[in-house]
């Protein structure tokens, strides 16, 4: 075990929060220091107890081997405060996480224009319709769209951006192998295949009521912008939009009817001051000068999915179709690229949503399989996400 088994015996010790750990850290640097440290010379880091001194004093690293163990067999990352992968938009916060663990591959988040997206559970079809209206602009424009994966506006938006073949990140309030609810799994397979699941807790840890208004500040935080799609007056959400503005982070909020209880948490966040986003471009506009050549505010040409996310399904056994080859030789294809090719057209464009639903394929594999079928110049993608074939099938 390497040196990071000091930073996981630190983050495990039961009873010490992350701003006495924090805390630790700025006075002796790094974990391992802190694991050998006297006892007296811990009560000179600024704002520790004697209490939260005598936790320290647990020498074992039995919990430290189990987190490293399931890491390594779950393919999940472990990022320090002190690593350069750690985002330094996050690390600037008052309360950054000392830990992270990140399922998939973490875009360099510094880099991108990233938004929360983020809203009530209990939403209303209007609400539906806004979080896929957005979160789809906002990914096909280039923005890392940014959820806490929750049932309802999160989920319906992180689906929205995926269809769009934009990168999500998913910021959970668990394990990254635990779903919650469990129905999700499906939609936290799509993110950690299209960029990240973070969490600053290890795997196997079940969701906590105490650990969703915590993951908050880690959501806006990654980001420069939080959007708030459909919120009541008491929501999460709005827990969410006041830690950005804490942070200095701009807040956006979809306008809705004065009359509808799921709108009032928005109206009121406009109101005050907030952001009024009614399409995806009066977000990106914002940051269309600070990061440029990644950030587009034109029409995609492509309207979000209609659906509600419902990952596609293999379909019933079919009878072999037979071979064909392609107007090109010495190029080697996989089962998916094959089914693709086969259903895609040479004329009129087909967009990525009906390529998933007619193939059965799941949205990862398609956006992979595209990828790589463009790079080998079999197939050409037009604007809004539309592809048609280049090269002529042979039955």
């Amino acid at each position: 075990m390497s040196a990071l088994k000091y930073w996981l015996w630190l983050s495990a010790l039961p009873g010490l929060g992350n701003q006495a750990r924090l805390a630790l850290l700025r006075h002796f640097g790094e974990a391992e220091a802190i694991y050998y440290a006297d006892p007296e010379e811990v009560l000179l880091a600024g704002g520790i107890t004697r209490e939260q001194a005598a936790l320290l004093e647990d020498k074992s690293l039995e919990a430290a081997g189990r987190i490293m163990e399931d890491c390594r067999r779950l393919g999940v990352r472990i990022l320090t405060i002190r690593d350069a992968e750690y985002p330094g938009r996050l690390k600037n916060i008052y309360d950054p996480p000392a830990l992270l663990y990140v399922k998939g591959r973490l875009p360099a988040i510094d880099e991108e224009a990233a938004v929360a997206v983020v809203g009530t559970r209990d939403c209303s079809p209007y609400g539906v319709a806004c979080a896929r209206k957005l979160g789809f602009g906002l990914a096909a424009g280039g923005a890392v769209v940014v959820s806490g994966l929750a049932r309802g506006i999160d989920a319906e938006a992180c689906h929205a951006a995926l269809l769009a073949g934009g990168v999500t990140v998913g910021v959970l309030g668990n394990g990254t192998d635990v779903a919650y609810p469990p129905s999700s799994r499906a939609l936290y397979e799509d993110v950690a295949a299209s960029g990240a699941l973070v969490s600053e807790y290890p795997p196997g840890t079940e969701p906590a009521r105490r650990h969703f208004p915590a993951r908050n500040r880690i959501i806006s935080g990654l980001c420069v912008a939080t959007l708030v799609v459909e919120a009541p007056g008491k929501s999460g959400a709005l827990i969410t939009a006041e830690t950005a503005l804490e942070q200095g982070r701009d807040v956006f909020a979809v306008p809705g009817p004065i009359d509808a209880p799921g709108s009032l948490g928005c109206n009121r966040l406009i109101r005050d001051g907030a952001g009024l986003a009614a399409e995806a471009a009066d977000i990106l506009r914002e940051y269309e000068g600070r990061f440029p050549g990644k950030i587009t505010c034109g029409d995609t040409g492509e309207e979000p999915p209609a659906a509600g996310y419902h990952r596609p399904q293999q379909a019933e056994p079919r009878a072999v179709p037979p071979p064909f080859s392609i107007s090109r030789g010495g190029i080697t294809l996989t089962d998916d690229q094959i089914a693709l090719l086969r259903i895609l057209p040479d004329e009129e464009p087909a967009l990525m949503d009906d390529l998933i639903e007619e193939s059965g394929i799941p949205t990862r594999r398609v956006l992979s399989a595209l990828t790589v079928l463009e790079i080998d110049d079999l197939v050409t993608q037009h604007s809004g996400k539309r592809y048609t074939r280049r090269v002529t099938l042979t039955e």
